[in-house]
């Protein structure tokens, strides 16, 4: 993916967000267990089925939770990228984005 489409699919991304689609932010994956189920259920999806990505994963374009968590301190974030590098997902993100794969 060049940078021209990594731009433009981080708008469509943030566009829909800002119309309201609803993610599955809970239940948060406390253990590897369900952690893996959730990275189960993104295998399923086609790789360009971004929508599904974002529900299963719980994209909110917002910091999250009392600690206002967010895809700037996640593991899988590449800051010079602004790309989640989480197989799974593999998308352009947003620094203050979070989702529920969020991991330190």
């Amino acid at each position: 993916m060049n940078s021209e489409q990594q731009h433009s699919l981080l708008r469509k991304m943030a566009q829909m967000m800002q119309n309201g689609l609803k993610t599955q932010t809970e239940p948060f994956p406390e253990t590897e267990r369900e952690f893996a189920a959730i990275l189960a259920e993104l295998r399923q999806l086609k790789p360009d089925d971004i929508e599904g990505k974002m529900i299963i994963s719980g994209f909110l374009d917002q910091p999250y939770g009392p600690d206002r968590q967010r895809c700037m301190e996640c593991m899988y974030y590449l800051v010079h990228r602004e790309w989640c590098d989480l197989p799974e997902l593999a998308v352009p993100v947003d620094a203050d984005w979070w989702c529920r794969l969020w991991r330190i």
